[in-house]
């Protein structure tokens, strides 16, 4: 079969407009400014520091303190008895490998990207790109669509059975909508004081192409993020998020941030947008069943279509049939990634950690990874409810720039919007996943070349940073890693 290239050439801006920061409060001294080689300085503002985010307690009563294997795939520790056992049961579904054919684990396919939730999120955590070029997107996934928007304001689904995701592997006699390769060229900079360092700039070739997929496609690579903590983003009330809006910046801080709004499968209604890297999805149980069909190729009532119907004679991919997994699965394994504790924020007395956190917000960073928020009520729920958590983000999305465009809008967001991540347990990553890749596609391969890769919006905060002294980049990575 001819290989079809769709390359993906992701330009690093070094070079940036110049921007006028806003007057600053008079600084609380925690110690040395940062002073670059340039002599330009960042006073190191320690009045600025959210003293309520300084605590142990992210994830308020769900907390846990485990710096383990498990810090991400703990049960809150409030939960009673009869949800402690719904949340079992949702981690057994949600680990349970399905199979072709029928039965409590059947469904699977025709095509698929593999074959159970903890699959794509090991540990409850973070996937990752192939450890090598050549290697298998097993925690990773490509969104697709064509240009234009759907009747509910979404993306465009690839027509003759393709839809919005295209799946790797497939049941025989079904084929895989495509292969794929990665490729990274390294591009070269220098912080101010003369340090080089590295960006990865990811290349995709989609290879192994089924016929009849067109040309002109838009797709996106996203890996798998972490699951735990997602009750209590759930449970922020809408107009929390709506009153932090602010798509013209009207407040004149250089963050135009914007709440998503998005089609609410569940309801029938347009609403906020809280969860994917484009903050596309309102809520955990469309979010479940969501995965089940486009990751697990698993029909359900609220998905009950095939993500290959109608475009091939294969009976799988055709055939009408009820529901491949019940309303009550889909409920418990929403129910437990709604009730995954949040690990503790670590190294509190720690000075270097500390004064990275003043670093962290006299550069800005606070500007969109918002430290603290307070959940409403979330019905049924009580455990994750009138919380206050320390997620450090906004749960809007913001302009990264071109570097980390994808060119693909997802509803209200556009191909170069992407939601704020949120950072807790971020320092714990490498324990429970094994490696430090972050961003939307895993691009980066430590903090600080996440950092960089910052534009758009935060192209100010970036530059700052980039202007730091070895010592409080050490620090300000440091407070990352206590998170």
């Amino acid at each position: 079969m001819s290989r079809l290239y769709f390359g993906v050439f992701l330009a690093c801006v070094f070079a940036c407009t110049d921007q006028t920061e806003p007057p600053r409060e008079a600084a609380t001294d925690p110690g040395d400014p940062a002073l670059a080689d340039d002599g330009s300085e960042l006073e190191l503002n320690a009045g600025k520091v959210d003293i309520e985010a300084r605590t142990p307690l992210s994830g308020g009563a769900t907390t846990i303190f485990k710096e383990d294997a498990e810090a991400f795939g703990t049960a809150a520790p409030n939960l009673s008895g009869d949800h402690l056992a719904q949340h079992e049961e949702g981690d057994v579904a949600f680990e349970l490998p399905h199979v072709r054919g029928s039965g409590l684990n059947g469904g699977l396919g025709p095509v698929f990207d593999n074959t159970s939730c903890e699959s794509c999120h090991l540990g409850d955590g973070r996937g990752r790109p192939p450890e090598t070029e050549g290697g298998q997107f097993t925690s990773m996934l490509f969104r697709s669509s064509i240009a234009g928007e759907d009747a509910n304001g979404g993306p465009v689904g690839i027509p003759a059975g393709f839809g919005g995701q295209l799946q790797m592997q497939a049941l025989s006699p079904e084929l895989p909508d495509m292969s794929a390769l990665i490729h990274y060229v390294q591009t070269q900079g220098t912080f101010a004081d003369g340090t080089p360092f590295v960006l990865h700039v990811p290349q995709y070739s989609l290879t192994g192409i089924y016929p009849g997929l067109p040309a002109n496609i838009l797709f996106s690579p996203r890996v798998a993020p972490a699951v735990f903590g997602l009750g209590l983003l759930e449970a922020v009330p809408d107009q929390l998020l709506m009153d932090k809006n602010d798509p013209s910046d009207a407040n004149r801080d250089g963050i135009s941030g914007r709440v998503n709004l998005v089609y609410d499968a569940v309801h029938h209604q347009k609403v906020v947008g809280r969860f994917g890297w484009k903050a596309n999805t309102p809520n955990l149980v469309q979010q479940t069943a969501g995965a089940y069909n486009g990751d697990m190729g698993v029909t359900s009532d609220l998905f009950p279509t095939e993500s290959c119907a109608g475009r091939s004679k294969d009976p799988g991919c055709n055939n009408v049939h009820g529901a491949e997994v019940d309303g009550e699965t889909v409920a418990n394994v929403a129910f437990y990634t709604q009730t995954l504790a949040v690990p503790a924020r670590r190294k509190l007395d720690d000075p270097t950690a500390l004064r990275g956190e003043t670093v962290f917000y006299s550069a800005g960073c606070d500007g969109c990874h918002t430290p603290t928020l307070r959940t409403g009520v979330l019905p049924g729920l009580p455990e994750v409810s009138n919380q206050v958590i320390h997620p450090y983000t906004d749960l809007l999305v913001h302009d990264m720039g071109p570097g980390l465009a994808d060119g693909r809008p997802d509803f209200q967001a556009s191909g170069s919007e992407w939601r704020t991540p949120p950072l807790w347990g971020i320092g714990l990553v490498s324990t429970v996943n094994g490696h430090t890749r972050f961003l939307h596609d895993g691009r980066a391969y430590n903090l600080m070349e996440a950092i960089l890769w910052h534009g758009g919006e935060a192209t100010a905060a970036r530059d700052r940073v980039k202007r730091l002294p070895q010592r409080d980049r050490d620090a300000l990575i440091a407070f990352l890693q206590s998170l």
